[in-house]
């Protein structure tokens, strides 16, 4: 872990929110969605498969493990989870909470609108709201 380092466009975009096992949680700076963003936190990594066989484990569960709590607490319609990469090669994993009435539903939250940026209090209550959730979810982790 000590050459890992976050993409700056991961860091420009997004807020630190926690640090699990395995994976940095950043909340992703619109605030149209409850979308987090995780970064495993190993150098040089793009894709999944360059991750040792416990690690894509581990990936997958605080992936699902995350995205359950955010949908039994902050309510949704459907949990996305993904990986693209095409501008980020840094391996992260979007985990997003759709709502049928959202901005880009149902079509993908890339390149619809403009982003709306969280304000500081917005910004302070969903962090908040992540970090409980992240203390009951991963209690016994």
């Amino acid at each position: 872990m000590s050459d890992f380092s976050l993409h700056p466009r991961l860091a420009a975009d997004t807020h630190h929110v926690a640090d699990l096992a395995l994976c940095q949680v950043l909340l992703m700076n619109d605030s149209r969605f409850p979308w987090v963003i995780l970064v495993p936190c190993r150098a040089a990594i793009r894709e999944v498969y360059e991750l040792e066989e416990d690690e894509q484990a581990r990936l997958w569960r605080e992936a699902t493990m995350l995205g359950r709590g955010m949908q039994e607490s902050l309510g949704g319609d459907k949990l996305n989870l993904a990986t693209l990469g095409n501008q980020v090669a840094q391996l992260h994993l979007h985990v997003i909470l759709r709502r049928r009435n959202d901005d880009a539903w149902p079509g993908p939250v890339w390149g619809h609108g403009t982003p709306k940026p969280y304000t500081q209090d917005a910004l302070k209550e969903m962090n908040d709201r992540l970090l409980s959730l992240i203390a009951s979810v991963f209690d016994d982790d």
